[in-house]
């Protein structure tokens, strides 16, 4: 967060440069699981993401051993981390970036819309990977399946699609 209450007035220009220059990715929320996803975006609550990982994970001052290790770890930067690989690989790909909030604490890190479906996307660090708030939007908005991006194998469960991280390039409109 850049300031507590922080709004798009006294922040939109710089947001707006920042990202026309690519430095940054911007995230917006969408309010509802139906299509068009762009016609229930909320203009005014969005995430960033930095365009570049490399330079986040070293900005970070994080040590390149402990990003590699394949040991579980209780370290929510990775976390965000790998939420940030994802929304660049996303980007990379031309699929727009959304974001679904309940009026509660559910949250789908993003959510997307491939040909005529919205699929709820989660991001997991580890293989720890319960995915409560994208089982709820997936039920809520009658999603055909969901994604769970992590260090799994690929694999198909429950209606859920397991896409290792190293592979989120596969992920294509």
């Amino acid at each position: 967060m850049v300031q507590k209450g922080g709004s798009a007035t006294l922040f939109g220009e710089s947001i707006d440069w920042l990202e026309s220059a690519g430095i940054v990715l911007k995230c917006q929320k969408t309010t509802q699981g139906l299509m068009p996803i762009a016609a229930y975006a909320d203009l005014s609550d969005f995430k960033l993401y930095m365009a570049d990982v490399g330079l986040l994970t070293m900005k970070s001052g994080i040590a390149y051993q402990t990003v590699l290790s394949t040991i579980e770890q209780d370290n929510s930067f990775l976390g965000a981390l790998a939420e940030n690989y994802v929304a660049q690989q996303f980007k990379a790909n031309q699929i727009p970036l959304y974001y679904w909030k309940n009026d509660n604490t559910a949250e789908v890190d993003f959510v997307l819309q491939l040909g005529t479906d919205i699929i709820p996307v989660e991001v997991k660090k580890g293989k720890r990977n319960k995915a409560i708030s994208m089982n709820l939007f997936a039920k809520k908005y009658n999603a055909p399946y969901s994604i769970r991006i992590s260090q799994k194998h690929f694999g198909f469960d429950n209606n859920i699609k397991a896409v290792p991280l190293y592979a989120t390039f596969c992920i294509t409109k």
